[in-house]
């Protein structure tokens, strides 16, 4: 969901003809055994600055002109008007973030009263308030209508507070650049102080940058933007047309010199009026998060988890400590493979981008074959999830949003039906989730996508259901059991895998290998809670069943067949439920089990788990043999 489609009329006028549509829809989950939580969609801020997510009211309101962000370089909005497919337009959305309308709004939203105090936004009753009041009441008021319209749904385990926070110019360093290893590098860059002068109407030159090797983008040339002068303030506008930034003396204009100049270039480091170093997480993002939680349990059960997440492409931070915490929290960062999601391709050379971006040693950052995609992509996760642990403790963890390109290698797999990459980068992906014990949400199921649009928003194709490959709705059947419930999918079989859903324990281990369609699942069976453990987290023995989900696309026409299970303990496999269930025997408590469970007859292949010495080893040895029978051919003819 987005704040765009519940209050896009204006400011206090929600759409309860969406919220009903949304509430029937959560309604049937309960039906087919799902759940949900709400996420308020957005990124680069709203669909008016290049992404989605807020309505155009909150751009208009700080003063912004929503017709002149464009054509002033404040927004790059090709990719939502259908663009970003061809190779010049491919994933430039990002650098929203650092241009003009999507900084601006992010930090006036989360630290308006310190960056912005001069800007008060005019109300119907005739007093101004503070535009990060403005900001954040209007929010909160939104999503408690959220809240009331669909809390109560038993589908709906909790809400999350926005997809992808963005800090906007909160903790930047340099108004003349931004951070080549964090900010996205692609296309027209202007720099924190370029931008304020392109939305001031003045014509600025501006570096471009393109896609190269070994760095994924340079510099290789700059270009006049806003050559038409047009201002992104308007004249009626709460500035009365003046850049916000200009307004509070961070940069001026210098007739003589006929340029753009800065005048407090540590403006978002410190607190403009104490001069004390500000911190995005803890000055403003965990306050507004105790704001927002405490909101969301006044109108629905504290039982509803709330779901936060870090600013992407970041660590847990280790100021996240007990006391900004949140009631019933869960932590949802997300994940990418940024190598391919960059350039697009997959092949056998993969780069773990997230140790480089930290400083590995290149060397260490580089893959070879399946195996060592499976590799990268653990590695990289696991990361994320203990760091989090480190700094949270036994806070759950869900990697909120993960997914792969369908459109990769050109496309070529839409031609020729081919899904090899795409089946191989969805397995690594998926193999390091469950090396990592992780829950996650996969990004996505869009039932509009095709081959041309793809997800139809900024040339992205992340879709695992394709509507030119599925048949008509009137055609389908939804018995849980028909094959028509597939019709549509792509690369099902590295989607849809075995999992623990429910275990009598403590889960310790799960690799599922699905070429073969075996899977290995290590527990330790609960203990019962010991007296005077004090401090120490117990697992009280509840149960001694565990639950996996074996999906019957796995073992339909097949035997499933059960290994490592001690004396006294037992298994039944129920394939209308898609559901094994292992029964641990009364004196295993406190035990590890380890079961190995496979399917007669085996599955064919789906492709090969390379890896450099197998491809190759053979070529290493032969030039190893050779070296060596040169050394002794020169020793013996020359030496001896």
């Amino acid at each position: 969901m987005t704040w765009e489609a519940v209050e896009h009329a204006g400011p206090g006028i929600f759409d309860i003809e969406y919220l009903t549509y949304v509430r029937e829809l959560l309604s049937l989950l309960p039906r087919y055994g799902l759940v949900a939580f709400i996420d308020i969609h957005q990124d680069v801020w709203s669909r008016y600055s290049g992404g989605s997510g807020a309505p155009a009211w909150t751009l208009e309101a700080i003063g912004f002109d929503l017709h002149a962000l464009e054509e002033s370089g404040a927004a790059w909005l090709l990719g939502v008007k259908g663009g970003g497919h061809v190779e010049a337009e491919r994933g430039i959305w990002p650098c929203g973030y650092q241009k003009l309308a999507a900084a601006t709004m992010a930090t006036c939203f989360w630290g308006g009263d310190t960056f912005t105090p001069k800007l008060q936004i005019p109300m119907p009753d005739g007093q101004t308030k503070s535009v990060q009041r403005y900001l954040q009441d209007a929010f909160l008021d939104m999503y408690a209508v959220v809240v009331e319209s669909l809390g109560d749904l038993e589908g709906v385990l909790g809400f999350e507070i926005m997809n992808e926070p963005h800090r906007g110019y909160i903790d930047l360093p340099s108004l003349y650049q931004f951070d080549y290893k964090t900010d996205l590098h692609l296309s027209h860059v202007p720099s924190a102080l370029q931008s304020f002068m392109l939305g001031a109407g003045y014509p600025t030159l501006v570096s471009n940058w393109t896609r190269s090797f070994p760095m994924p983008t340079r510099r290789t040339s700059h270009s006049v933007l806003n050559s038409a002068s047009r201002k992104a303030w308007r004249v009626d506008g709460p500035t009365a047309g003046r850049c916000v930034w200009e307004l509070h003396g961070v940069w001026g204009w210098d007739n003589v010199k006929n340029e753009g100049v800065v005048l407090r270039e540590n403006y978002f480091v410190k607190d403009p009026m104490t001069g004390r170093k500000v911190d995005w997480y803890t000055d403003f993002y965990y306050p507004f998060l105790k704001r927002w939680a405490e909101r969301v349990h006044s109108v629905t059960s504290k039982d509803k988890m709330l779901l936060v997440e870090p600013i992407p492409n970041e660590f847990c931070p280790s100021s996240w400590t007990k006391e900004h915490q949140l009631p019933n929290m869960i932590f949802a960062p997300h994940w990418y493979d940024l190598y391919t999601l960059f350039s697009k391709k997959l092949g056998d050379f993969t780069v773990n981008v997230q140790g480089l971006s930290r400083g590995m040693f290149p060397l260490q950052a580089f893959y070879w074959g399946h195996q060592g995609v499976r590799d990268n992509y653990s590695q990289q996760i696991r990361n994320i999830v203990d760091s989090a642990h480190g700094v949270l403790g036994e806070v759950p963890v869900l990697i909120g949003e993960c997914g792969i390109p369908m459109d990769m290698n050109e496309k070529e797999a839409f031609d020729t039906e081919n899904w090899k990459w795409q089946y191989r980068m969805m397995d690594a992906m998926m193999v390091a989730l469950e090396r990592s014990l992780a829950s996650f949400a996969l990004w996505n199921y869009n039932p509009d996508n095709n081959d041309t649009q793809g997800d139809d928003w900024n040339g992205e194709n992340f879709s695992w259901f394709s509507r030119r490959r599925a048949m008509p709705s009137s055609l389908l059947d939804f018995h849980q059991t028909s094959f028509t419930l597939d019709n549509g999918g792509r690369i099902l079989s590295a989607v849809v895998r075995p999992y623990p859903a429910k275990t009598a324990g403590i889960p310790l281990r799960f690799d599922y290998e699905m070429n073969a369609g075996v899977f290995i699942f290590e527990w330790k069976t609960s203990a019962p809670a010991r007296p005077g453990s004090e401090g120490e987290t117990q697992v009280v023995c509840a149960a001694r069943e565990t639950e996996i989900f074996v999906p019957s696309l796995l073992t339909h026409g097949r035997k499933l067949e059960v290994e490592g299970l001690q004396p006294g303990d037992s298994y039944v496999h129920d394939e209308s439920r898609q559901t094994l269930f292992v029964v641990h025997g009364p004196s295993a408590v406190g035990e590890v089990r380890k079961i190995t469970v496979s399917v007669w007859p085996p599955l064919r292949p789906t492709f090969q788990v390379n890896t450099f010495l197998g491809d190759f080893g053979e070529l290493l040895i032969s030039g190893l043999l050779v070296f060596i029978g040169i050394f002794v051919f020169i020793k013996l003819k020359f030496y001896m």
